[in-house]
Order: C-alpha cells, then structure tokens, then sequence
C-alpha cells in the first residue's frame, strides 16, 4: 500500500508524463510553448526547487537537490539561448530524477514496515480488577507486584509470573517464530506476546519502562542512529565529491571556449555550456548517498522481523567480518534447566542437606538456585536463613537456623580449607560445608538447548574459523558439553573477571571480528570488549541486554548464524551498489567530459543508476530463507 506523499507523488510523475506527450501534439510555438513547459516543470519539479533554495539559504548548496535544479535550469536557459524550443531535456531529467525518488520512498517504506511491524507489540492498557469489575489502566502506571488479568486475544503489557490460569502464547512478534508456547502456573511470561486461549492472572515482576516490549521499541527505535563506517564514508564522500564536481563542470563551461578564444577558434559557448550540464546531471551521487544507509536499514528490519535485533548498521557491519564466536555455557548453549541428578558423600539426611542447600541459595535467581530450590520441592522460609555473602564464582555462604552453611565449587571448599571429595559424575557439582565439616555433594546437570548442534554447525559451514565456549563449570562438564556440540576450544572453571582477559587473549590471535554470546549479568563486561556481543533476549538480564550490540529473542543459537549470514548478504549489497554506482559514473563523466554523452544518457547515469542500486537494496529485507 503506498502511503499519501507517495500517491501524491505518483499522480505527479503520471500528469507530467500525460502533459508532455499532450504538448507535442498542440499547436504551440514561441512564448506561450515555453510558458507550457515551465508550468509543467514546477509541477515535476516544484519541491526539488524549494529545497535547493532552502540548502542555499542554509549554507548546505552541495547536494542533489541544487545539482538538479541547476541542471534542469540550465537546460531550459539553453533551450531559450539557442531558440530550439526543445524543453524536453529539463523536464525530463527532473522527471526521471523524481521517478527515482519514488522509487527510493517506497523502498525505505517497504522496509521501514518490516520495522514497524514491531510496534504491535506495544500493548494500549493492562487489566487490573477492582471489586469483581476489570479496568483497564495505562501499563506505565502498573506497579511491579501488581496482579494483572490477561484475556485472549490480548497482549501481555507487562513481564510477570502467572500466578493463576493456563493459556498458549503467540509469539511471533518478538521472535518471528510462529510455533506457540503453553504457558501455566509458576511460568514466567514477557510483555509482547499475545494470549490465545485461556484467562491469565499475571503477578508483575517489572516495571512497564523496564519491560521486555519496552526494551525492544527502544532498540528498534534507535537501531539506526549508529551509523557504518561505510555509511560515514559515503557521507564523507558526498560532502567532497559534490562541490569538486560542481566545480569541474563550471570549469567544463569556461575554459575550453576561452581558450579556443586564444587561438583563433570557435567559443562554442553553447556546446561547451550544454557538456557541462549534462557532466552535471550525471555527477549527482544520488545512488550511493541513498542505496547504501537503505541497505543497512533494510537489513535490519528484515534481521528484526527473524527476531534478531541489531542496534545499528556499524554492528551489522562489523557482525559480517566475524571470524570467532564465543559462547558462554549456560543458558546459551544450555537451557540453563538444571536438575539435581545425585546427592554423593552425604553426612546427613539426602533431604535435610537439599533443605541447607535451598535455603542457603535462597536470595540467588541462578539457575542452579532455582534447580536446588526445585528439588526440595516445599516453600523457603526466608526468616531462618541470614547473613548471605555471595561469593563470586566461588558460590555462597549463609547463616541457617544458626549453622553456617556454604554451598559452592571446589574452589570455595579450599578457600575455607575444607577437603572435598570429588565427584567422578558429569554434571555441575555443588559442594556444601556446614559448620566448617564438609557435608557431601550434590550433583546437578544442564540440558543442552535442542539447536546447539545445529548452530555450532551451521556457523562452521558459514566460514566460522574457530567456535569457543567459556565457562565457570569443571573441565569435566565443559568437556562433555563442547564435545557433543562439536566445539573447537573451550575454557573451564573461569571466573567473570577471567573470561574477559580470555577474550582479551583471543582478540590477539583472531583474525577478523570476535563475536561473544551470552545471557547472564556476569557476561556483561565480556559482551562490551568483544567486538561485537550478542545476548539471549528472552530470559537474558537486562545487564546483558544493555550491554550486548545485537539481541536474540527466542534464546535459539541458531540465530547467531542467520544473523551473520544476514550481515554478510547485506554487506555484499552495499559493495555491489558501491563498485556498480562509481564504475557508471566514472565512465558516463569521461564520456560528458568528451562530449560523448548527451542529457539522456546523463538521465540513465543519475536515475537509471539509483533506480537499479535501490532496486538492489530492497533484497537486504528478504532473509527468511538464509
């Protein structure tokens, strides 16, 4: 559907074509021809004139817009010069030049609807009941901890837990997936997605401002605000290009007849005015000033419609030279689901050392807390539990019911000078120290996310030279996990402040970009010095979300590859729009320059040129299939 400007804007081009062909056929000649012909070149041509005029004003002449009204002028004070009465040149370029411009709105348009698209998810209001009655409030003023009822067909305005109701969840806004999620009971739910089926009671964990769907519009809103080096380049370029070139065509008008003056020759003024015009008109750098920031904007809708968010087209650069991708463990390559699998060398009772366990972890939302908090399986009493200090990628120490508990690694077992038996099962092992007497272990193990091997492969198919995963678990465990993935490298038992002196390390000895993926608060500052850092955006912390340049809805490592191949694709465009505008232009300015090049195919070099470089550059939006 074309929006209003761009009806306007046909209707425009499809009068002025009508008129011209009318004109030819009417008996008209002289003052009143050329009154016909200006009337119909402001109506082509009356906005490109107001904003040259408006540039000049500003202290900004050298853009297209003065290059097309001095051309165009130019023409018609030939035309009139010469007598010819041949207004046709003017009035077409200025015409091919604004089907041009039609031809670039409607792409930025097509594009920035892939981008939109997303503002669906922004909900209008949330539900709260009041005596039996629901009213719907504005979710900024829903306060965390508040109860909310979500019906179907509704969206969920605000992240929460369900406290109440069971219902499936559409959600492909975010993710661009289509295959629903059931939901009930205790599941933790983001704003965005739609309900299908049942009513949801919805307990607020976040503020509106805070929210998933509030995170999204905020990136997607200002994706484009970080601009490509090659985008800076061609900004660059335009600001010098256009007046040198502006400046060589005068020069094309006046030198050659001066100097033909000084031998005895024919001026030619006309000749040499009418080369200079038409150099003029093919020197307009419209194909790359407008083809290359609309590749990269179309490229990131097309990326955001797949549900891979990239903050701007400096990232999407940088992400088709990656060379290295790096990966934390858990909840990356894992679901971050832990179970408990054993209870080993246990001094106590199997349940009382799950309860020490559950309770000490009590304050922690770690996966592995969650896991032992799971597997008690009764409520915690936060009141028997004090003096927490967590103790970072050690574990955690705590006061229960007056005994201090420690629950952790063997790393925070020796920090206490405590002998800890080892465990010769494959899982992540938590030893625990009661009293200061080592109390057993408990042995817990993650589920590998079903697409890893998937990912992983597809990333070494992709040109991927090296895949490495960081982690803080045991060399056992990382093993096991890297091998089954098919991993190349991988980095055991590291703590946050180790795993970015590792990537440090591999930023050395990398050659291309380094990309790291993770999800946790902890790979925050690992995600900022990578050059390029990717975060699991559905369960991620909102530290890694903020920290991170490109964010994965749905969690799926899959994405890391499309996301690369996405960028590579978008990149090659803007090279072959780049190699294919300069190569025209060079030729067509050598042959103005000569005067082997009249007005028309000056019009193909400027509009041709653009026309077929936006063409080009819509096929950034089409990556469904990558």
């Amino acid at each position: 559907m074309l929006t209003g400007k761009q009806k306007k804007m046909l209707y425009r081009i499809i009068g002025t074509t009508v008129l011209v062909i009318w004109l030819q056929f009417l008996p008209v000649d002289g003052i009143l021809k050329l009154a016909c012909f200006l009337g119909i070149y402001l109506l082509i041509g009356y906005d490109i004139l107001r904003k040259a005029c408006l540039g000049v004003i500003n202290g900004q002449v050298f853009d297209e817009n003065f290059l097309m009204a001095i051309a165009t002028l130019g023409a018609f004070a030939l035309a009139i010069y010469e007598k010819s009465g041949d207004y046709n040149e003017a009035i077409a370029v200025m015409l091919f030049y604004q089907i041009g411009e039609f031809f670039q709105k409607y792409a930025v348009g097509r594009s920035r609807k892939s981008i939109s698209e997303l503002m669906d998810i922004r909900p209008d209001y949330a539900n709260i009941e009041t005596d039996g009655v629901l009213e719907q409030v504005d979710p900024d003023d829903v306060a965390p901890g508040t109860v909310i009822i979500v019906q179907p067909g509704e969206k969920i305005p605000i992240d929460g837990i369900v406290t109440e109701g069971a219902s499936t969840l559409n959600n492909s806004a975010l993710t661009g997936e289509s295959l629903p999620r059931d939901v009930h009971s205790g599941d933790e739910v983001i704003s965005g997605c739609i309900n299908m089926t049942g009513v949801l009671r919805i307990r607020t964990t976040r503020e509106f401002g805070e929210s998933t769907v509030s995170k999204i519009l905020e990136l997607v809103e200002n994706s484009t605000s970080n601009k490509s080096r090659s985008e800076d380049f061609i900004s660059k370029f335009a600001r010098i290009y256009t007046p040198a070139v502006c400046i060589a065509a005068l020069a094309l008008a006046i030198l050659p007849p001066l100097f033909n003056i000084i031998v005895n020759a024919d001026a030619n003024w006309s000749g040499w005015f009418y080369r200079a015009l038409t150099f003029l008109v093919i020197s307009c750098p419209c194909a790359l000033v407008i083809s290359i920031p609309l590749s990269f904007f179309a490229g990131i809708g097309g990326a955001s419609r797949e549900g891979i968010l990239i903050k701007g087209s400096n990232y999407l650069e940088t992400l088709s030279k990656v060379r290295t991708v790096v990966f934390d463990k858990t909840g990356t390559l894992t679901k971050g689901v832990f179970e408990v699998v054993g209870i080993h060398h246990s001094t106590y009772d199997d349940g009382y050392l799950t309860e020490m366990a559950a309770l000490a972890e009590s304050a922690s939302s770690h996966p592995i807390s969650r896991s032992l908090q799971q597997a008690y399986g009764k409520p915690l009493d936060r009141s028997r539990v004090c003096d927490i200090e967590e103790i970072s990628g050690h574990g955690v120490m705590a006061t229960v019911d007056g005994r201090r508990v420690a629950a952790g690694n063997a790393k925070l077992m020796e920090r206490l000078n405590v002998s800890a038996i080892p465990c010769h099962e494959t899982g992540t092992v938590i030893h625990l120290a009661i009293d200061g007497e080592y109390a057993g272990h408990i042995v817990i193990s993650d589920v590998i996310k079903p697409t890893s091997v998937e990912a992983i492969s597809q990333l070494h198919r992709s040109g991927i030279d090296r895949t490495v995963m960081l982690t803080g678990d045991s060399g056992k465990v990382a093993g096991q996990v890297a091998a089954e993935l098919g991993i190349d490298q991988v980095f055991s038992e590291l703590l946050p402040t180790d795993k970015v002196s590792k990537v440090e390390e591999l930023l050395c000895g990398t050659n291309g970009k380094l990309a790291f993926a993770g999800d946790g608060i902890n790979d925050a500052p690992v995600l900022k010095r990578a050059d390029i850092g990717i975060a699991m955006g559905a369960m991620g912390s909102d530290a890694a979300i903020e920290a991170a340049d490109v964010v994965l809805m749905d969690d799926d490592p899959l994405k890391i590859a499309k996301a690369i191949r996405i960028s590579r694709k978008c990149l090659g465009i803007v090279y072959q729009n780049i190699i294919f505008a300069l190569a025209v232009k060079a030729t067509c300015l050598l042959l103005g320059a000569l005067g082997m090049a009249d007005m028309w195919l000056a019009i193909f070099a400027d509009v041709g040129v653009m026309v077929l470089a936006v063409l080009n550059a819509i096929r950034c939006m089409y990556v469904k299939r990558l």
